[in-house]
């Protein structure tokens, strides 16, 4: 499949949101992504990592390890919070640069083990009008994170990149639609459950 495609998403399942909450709530995650609530896109498939996602994601993986052992002697990467100095670190000493997509993604890849080790995520392939790509979904909804390139296309648009930042913000935006779960009413009509709304960083 060569390098994963530099898609965007964060979809959430509308189906437990009331209408001006779920406007509100789409207004201040969107800000995070930086699409606007009113752009909607047609809902996504999901579908488990195949043995061969899982080992680009590897590949992917030990590019980042390869690169932290070689300039800080940093013997492996946990996948937890103690790995974002290093993601940092790299990105300040600039150990890849904004040409080099595959390796940025890679340093996505990283991140996005952080966010899955922290929060309810976790990685699966979603199919949209981007393509497919790898991507972490929230729980079972359509809620979905692509951390992919939550780095590489900050990059790509010099603009600084702060991963602990990035961080808090991912976790604000999850704690805000994990809230409206737990106090929205259930979908009254089947249909409900189908809607989806779409937004990219």
């Amino acid at each position: 499949m060569g390098i994963f495609r530099p898609s965007s998403r964060l979809v959430l399942d509308c189906l437990t949101v009331r209408p001006l909450t779920w406007l509100a709530l789409l207004g201040s995650v969107g800000l995070l992504f930086g699409q606007s609530a009113r752009e909607v896109s047609p809902e996504p498939k999901f579908s488990e990592l195949t043995h061969e996602d899982s080992e680009r994601l590897d590949r992917q993986r030990a590019i980042v390890a390869a690169a932290a052992k070689l300039r800080y002697g940093t013997p492996a990467l946990t996948r937890k919070k103690n790995d974002l100095p290093i993601l940092q670190r790299l990105l300040d000493d600039r150990a890849f640069e904004k040409s080099q997509t595959y390796e940025l993604q890679s340093l996505g890849v990283a991140f996005g083990d952080v966010l899955a080790s922290e929060f309810s995520l976790r990685w699966v392939m979603i199919t949209d009008e981007y393509g497919t790509d790898p991507t972490l979904r929230f729980k079972n909804t359509s809620l979905n994170i692509n951390a992919l390139t939550m780095i590489s296309k900050r990059v790509e648009r010099n603009e600084p990149v702060d991963v602990f930042g990035l961080f808090r913000q991912t976790r604000e935006a999850i704690s805000k639609v994990e809230k409206q779960f737990r106090t929205a009413p259930p979908p009254s009509t089947p249909r409900a459950a189908n809607r989806t709304a779409g937004f990219a960083y």
